[in-house]
């Protein structure tokens, strides 16, 4: 059934907005979701969370359409306004005398979060329902505003809720002094970490995400669209244009955005930025080639079970998928989904509207791209439409070395892994296998990267991943470990049951690993359920370290294409001391020094 004109996502949102709605408290100021377990913030913040989120989607709802509302959306939202703001206690837990406030941010900093969202859609529809409350309404909104002026509590992304907030009270002309100061030091703050060509790390500590760019772009380049900043559109607009070339190449061809890094399960939010540079002019993307992206990436999870037969969103992937979550995570979190309805504010008449669908990057033709500020590859093929993620520079792992962030490799299909680890070098030491830690850039180049890391105290790791194709090497260079420490490499954790019967155009996946220098064996192995799949495997290689240094090679491929020739085949692998040698089956050539 065709689906993708404005028509069908202003359908769309209207259906998600009412199937909330049974679960809204009786003034409406609280939306409590079934089914999942709590935040750490509690039941009352959770509530909070799904009045906030689902509001955003309402505004950008109605003000598409001009304020025209003959759902009634927006009188739901001002009625919870005004019961949320009424009596303010400091206490996270519902009582009897405030059974429906909002928790101050001062007790409960997710508040500060969910500011953003309540401003951002007062913002949009600040003719349609700000500028028609009485003025203790919102005296009492703003009161509860203000503290999202303060300093952020969390050094990284959330330092763009209380520029948000500001704008929200720079544009109705409330504490317009305060409101500016919030927002040039918001601004001053994330500019630190603007590493280039539109990558900034969240927060001081190389944390690449999947939302780099519809949270540390989408405030601020909202924000001066919505301002009519030109100066800071100029400023912020090339960034966005910039860091879409690299974030639209990491849209599977069949809808999927790329899941690393946290917050997965805020899912279709992955579009925000691409309708983002429609609305603002900047953008590599032709009108067509926007609508194609978000409408895929809609679809790829409404088709998968993202909503439940009482029409919620799930917390997780497809469905649900407890992994996927973190501890700030509740049964509204996944409303922030919300944000990928940002193309609902252009209007009917827009080319993205209307003119013709256009492929992706991923549809064009094979390429592997590097990404220099945060040291990525991202390789494509459009035999299959798969599109994988190298990762060497990353370094927000944590101390239990986090999924999301720490694994070598990613794909649109696959993983990752949250048992034993799918695309992970490790060493055998003292009993456990290492993690790999916070990994430290080294070095790229056209279709190579490198990085480093210390998995044991006195033990380095130097290792590069080049690409060509569906074909990558993968080496490792080991330093400091004892002769005959057993080593392991895996590779890609594909699904163990046949083909997805809803979906057998995109074929069975194949995932081969083959050794070339080092290794000494090799097993598959189960490696337990992903985001992808219920039951996964995995190929893996063994060896030990030998005196001195040991070098460790190895080519590996994931693909959906039939019958795949083995991947050993695809290129010529010579090992000269901390030097390898790849010459790719159909010609290029390419060079990786392990030697730093």
């Amino acid at each position: 059934m065709p689906f993708g004109n404005r028509d069908d996502w202003a359908a769309t949102a209207d259906q998600l907005l009412l199937a909330v709605r049974p679960y809204a408290t009786p003034r409406r100021a609280l939306i409590n979701l079934p089914g999942s377990r709590p935040s750490r913030s509690g039941p009352r913040s959770d509530g909070l969370e799904g009045f906030a989120r689902t509001f955003l989607l309402a505004a950008l709802r109605v003000a598409g359409a001009g304020g025209h509302d003959p759902l009634g959306h927006l009188a739901r939202y001002a009625e919870g306004l005004a019961a949320g703001t009424e009596n303010p206690v400091p206490d996270r837990e519902l009582t009897t005398e405030a059974p429906e406030s909002w928790p101050l941010m001062a007790d409960v900093r997710q508040a500060v979060v969910e500011s953003a969202s309540l401003a951002l859609a007062l913002r949009l529809t600040r003719p349609w329902l700000w500028d028609t409350l009485d003025e203790r309404t919102r005296a009492r909104a703003v009161d509860w505003l203000l503290p999202a002026l303060g300093p952020s509590p969390v050094d990284n992304n959330w330092w763009l809720f209380g520029l948000t907030v500001a704008g929200f009270l720079q544009d109705a002309g409330i504490e317009t002094d305060r409101a500016r100061a919030t927002i040039d030091r918001s601004l001053a703050r994330v500019e630190e970490w603007h590493l280039g060509d539109g990558w900034y790390s969240d927060g001081p500590n190389r944390a690449f995400d999947h939302y780099n760019p519809w949270a540390l772009h989408f405030y601020p380049v909202l924000h001066a669209h919505l301002a009519g900043d030109r100066d800071l559109l100029d400023r912020y607009g090339p960034r966005l244009h910039a860091q879409l070339e690299a974030h639209t190449r990491m849209f599977d061809a069949n809808g999927a955005p790329m899941p690393y890094g946290r917050s997965l399960t805020y899912r279709f939010a992955a579009a925000a930025a691409p309708w983002l540079g429609a609305l603002t002019g900047h953008t590599p993307l032709t009108p067509g080639a926007t609508r194609r992206l978000a409408t895929g990436t809609l679809r790829y999870f409404l088709d998968r079970g993202a909503v439940d037969d009482r029409g919620l969103l799930t917390p997780g992937w497809h469905g649900p998928y407890a992994p996927v979550l973190q501890s700030y995570s509740g049964p509204a979190s996944p409303y922030w989904a919300s944000k990928g309805f940002l193309g609902l504010l252009l209007p009917a008449g827009h080319p993205v509207w209307t003119d013709p669908e256009e492929p992706l990057p991923v549809e064009r033709g094979d390429a592997v791209t590097t990404l220099g500020p945060p040291n990525l590859l991202i390789q494509s093929t459009v035999a299959d439409g798969l599109v994988r993620l190298h990762n060497h520079g990353s370094n927000h792992v944590g101390p239990d070395d986090d999924p999301g962030y720490a694994r070598f490799a990613y794909s649109t299909r696959t993983g990752p892994t949250h048992d034993s680890a799918d695309n992970h070098f490790a060493l055998l030491i003292d009993g456990a296998w290492t993690r790999r830690g916070p990994a430290r850039p080294l070095d790229n180049g056209p279709g190579r990267a490198a990085s480093a890391h210390t998995p044991a105290p006195g033990v380095r790791v130097v290792s590069a991943t080049a690409a060509h194709g569906r074909a990558e090497l993968r080496a490792h260079l080991v330093t400091g470990a004892p002769e005959g420490t057993p080593v392991r490499q895996t590779g890609w954790a594909t699904d163990a049951e046949p083909a997805d019967p809803l979906h057998p155009a995109e074929g069975r996946l194949t995932a081969q690993l083959h050794p070339v220098h080092g290794y000494t064996g090799a097993h598959d192995a189960p490696t337990g359920s992903t985001l992808a799949a219920p039951r996964t495997r995995t190929a893996a290689l063994d060896g030990h370290t030998t005196a001195g240094d040991s070098l460790f090679v190895a080519l590996a491929s994931l693909t959906a294409e039939p019958g795949p020739a083995p991947v050993a085949t695809l290129a010529d692998v010579r090992v000269t001391g901390r030097t390898v040698h790849v010459t790719w089956a159909d010609g290029p050539a390419t060079r990786l020094s392990l030697d730093y």
